[in-house]
């Protein structure tokens, strides 16, 4: 992995912008279970009331994360063509913008809640309890999102370790106040939404005295070219934002496909699916580090240095999660009789670690593509090759192996799926590195 001399530095840089965000997600990931465990010793109704405000919470992180995609990748590039005055300017319009976006979502989803539960179908007896938690969620959900964008700006400018900390800290903030506002101070499932407006806050009050003190937020816009900069935030914000509405309608029409092998299958695909989230949280963790990087590198127009580094990740992921893959499948007997005592679940789950992470790698490179065409200013092509990934690779996949093998047949297309997804993002990337070859020896002198 060390193909020249810059290589080395290449990697140590990697390595110290992504440790941070690894143990960040993780920590996020933890307090997600815990947060639900708790939940469900409330009985059935506090987790139907639950349940019924994730579609609402995708569509506002799906706002979120295509802004702080699109934050990171513009602010770094900006601070990579050396005009860091215009770059604080952008961290405090991506602030502004941000918090009224996601305030006026929220607001919106208030006003509508009446009609919104009727369409998703609720019990009029689970009316009630949802009005008295929706409240506290949506400023749950606002402030967890400053929090994101505060992060967002932090990573812009190179800095991994206080968002990464601040994950950790606020997790375990999260998991404290969620026993004592839920059992000790008897809330209920409101008190669920008041820990995590209390955690997140509590972040808040950190990071964003961070960056003011640091100067990466300014608020004199008018020094902007507003029009323009708007513009900018909206090229990548808004294909990265329908990037991430996608799998969760993905995972509906998978899981409908899993339904007609029954209920043990539904319930093996739903533990398959949860160890998947920790499996490629290394992934994620680079889909964080790398874009910043990547973005003062096109900011500097060193195109070459760009390749270096996405060729070490691609290098580096596709082997770990070989490793991750052969893991799950040599442990898979054991693993599906700790998860479950139901025999039948046991089985099919047992058939998906044998199969579905051996794509890992192969999910990983797509992932890490998505990332890196983003933060190429290539949004489009990001988009382009999350939708060829669900709609193309991986749902067809399970279609058709379902019809050849039932449920077992549809684990191998997830994993034919997913590696051919892999190699068609590496292939879009190329592409598209190519292409801004072709406008760099347009423009140089």
């Amino acid at each position: 992995m060390q193909s020249n001399s810059q290589n080395p530095s290449l990697g140590r840089q990697l390595y110290a912008m992504t440790w941070p965000m690894l143990f960040g997600v993780l920590s996020l990931m933890t307090f997600q279970l815990v947060d639900s465990a708790f939940v469900g010793q409330l009985g059935r109704d506090p987790l139907a009331a639950l349940g019924f405000t994730l579609p609402m919470q995708q569509l506002i992180i799906g706002l979120q994360v295509g802004l702080g995609i699109a934050t990171t990748a513009i602010i770094s590039r900006t601070l990579g063509a050396g005009d860091e005055t215009r770059a604080h300017r952008q961290g405090g319009l991506v602030v502004v913008v941000g918090g009224t976006l996601v305030l006026l979502l929220c607001i919106g989803l208030w006003l509508s809640r009446a009609p919104i539960m009727a369409a998703l179908g609720a019990d009029p007896s689970l009316l009630p309890l949802i009005h008295r938690y929706w409240l506290p969620w949506l400023l749950s959900a606002w402030t967890g999102a400053m929090l994101y964008f505060g992060y967002s700006v932090c990573r812009s400018h190179g800095d991994t370790r206080l968002p990464g900390y601040l994950m950790m800290i606020t997790s375990g903030f999260n998991i404290g106040f969620d026993y004592l506002y839920i059992f000790v101070f008897d809330w209920g499932l409101p008190g669920a939404a008041w820990a995590t407006v209390t955690a997140f806050g509590t972040g808040c009050a950190v990071v964003y005295p961070t960056v003011l003190k640091r100067g990466w937020a300014r608020f004199d816009l008018r020094q902007l070219a507003l029009g323009q900069a708007l513009a900018q935030l909206n090229r990548i914000m808004a294909p990265a934002m329908v990037s991430q509405l996608m799998p969760p309608v993905s995972a509906m029409l998978a899981t409908a496909l899993v339904a007609g092998s029954g209920s043990a299958a539904v319930a093996a695909w739903g533990l398959g699916t949860r160890l998947e989230f920790f499996s490629i949280v290394v992934v994620l963790a680079l889909t964080m580090s790398m874009p910043p990087m990547i973005g003062r590198m096109l900011g500097r127009n060193d195109l070459a240095r760009i390749r270096e580094l996405v060729a070490l990740a691609v290098r580096f992921v596709l082997v770990f999660q070989l490793v991750v893959g052969l893991v799950w499948l040599l442990a898979s007997g054991v693993v599906s009789t700790l998860f479950t005592s139901d025999q039948s679940v046991q089985s099919v789950l047992e058939g998906y670690l044998v199969r579905v992470p051996l794509s890992y790698s192969g999910l990983g490179i797509c992932m890490l593509m998505v990332s890196v065409c983003n933060a190429l200013g290539l949004a489009m092509r990001a988009l382009l090759v999350s939708t060829l990934r669900l709609f193309l690779c991986f749902l067809p996949a399970l279609w058709i192996g379902s019809q050849l093998n039932g449920i077992y047949g549809l684990m191998t297309g997830a994993l034919l799926g997913n590696l051919f997804a892999g190699a068609m993002a590496y292939r879009f990337y190329r592409a598209g590195m190519a292409r801004l070859d072709a406008r760099a020896a347009t423009t140089t002198p």
